[in-house]
């Protein structure tokens, strides 16, 4: 319990820094904004990233920074020869609102990989798969009513997700599928973790989060229940400013690289294959 509710104090306390740091940070004017590709990245020597804080992408232990973004983050700006600047934001509208807003160059954090109708980003060639799952809290009693069982019992429930998140989009297509209405919350300055924790002591019933980072939470949250998918398995990438092609290239090429190779796959074991 103890490491449950430090677990949860710190990264209310994260969510807290992150959203100061954002409110520092000028907001433009349509016509003051300005892109950077490739070459003036170059030029500057400076490549800055958005992504957001959980125990599977970007992650600080102690004294150490680490994280299967981070490390890619890293080895790309290396072999760049640029140094790289990330910034962790929670909120996935904030983080697409400075791409928008040409404070970021990339956003390395999981973008579902769908049709894109958005004309202001592009989206990377996939680097993982992975699906959306329930998070809620194991049932108390045989027939506890809180407890859903399969997409059906979603009816007239409410649904929590991270505000701005791609995930709202599969949970309307979900209520069409079963033919009645799921609520959704938006939840704003929180990250995917923090919703589970909100899940794990009670604030919240329940919320929608990649499996991934589910996972990962389980040890610090036994309390949890992450067994009801809410989609298929799908590929989820970063996300580009469009007015940035060329930048979109050589991360497209770098990446089709390194994803064939032995680092790659000693990365994704690193981070993903864990024992849960």
């Amino acid at each position: 319990m103890a490491k449950s509710k430090a677990f949860y104090i710190k990264y209310i306390g994260i969510a807290l820094v992150c959203f100061i740091v954002f409110l520092l940070i000028p907001s433009k004017k349509k016509d003051e904004v300005h892109y950077r590709d490739f070459q003036e990245i170059q030029e500057s020597g400076l490549l800055k990233v958005a992504t957001e804080y959980n125990s599977i992408g970007f992650f600080a232990d102690q004294d150490t920074v680490s994280g299967f973004y981070y490390d890619l983050i890293n080895a790309f700006a290396n072999d760049q020869n640029l140094k790289v600047e990330i910034l962790p934001i929670m909120s996935h509208e904030e983080r697409m609102k400075g791409l928008y807003n040409g404070d970021f160059d990339i956003i390395a954090s999981n973008i579902p990989l769908t049709i894109n109708n958005d004309s202001l980003y592009i989206l990377s060639k996939p680097l993982i798969r992975s699906k959306l799952v329930l998070v809620q809290r194991k049932p108390t009693t045989d027939d506890d009513s809180l407890f859903i069982k399969s997409q059906i019992d979603l009816a007239g429930k409410t649904l929590h997700v991270v505000k701005g998140s791609p995930v709202k989009d599969r949970i309307n297509n979900m209520s069409n599928e079963i033919g009645d209405t799921i609520y959704i919350d938006e939840i704003d300055k929180y990250g995917q973790e923090q919703l589970i924790a909100l899940v794990a002591h009670g604030n919240i019933d329940y919320a929608v989060c990649n499996e991934d980072i589910a996972k990962a939470a389980l040890d610090s949250f036994p309390q949890i229940d992450i067994n009801t998918d809410i989609s298929f398995n799908q590929y989820y990438s970063w996300a580009v400013n469009s007015h940035a092609p060329i930048l979109l290239d050589t991360l497209n090429n770098w990446l089709l690289n390194l994803t064939k190779s032995k680092q790659y796959q000693e990365l994704y074991k690193k981070y993903y294959l864990l024992p849960y």
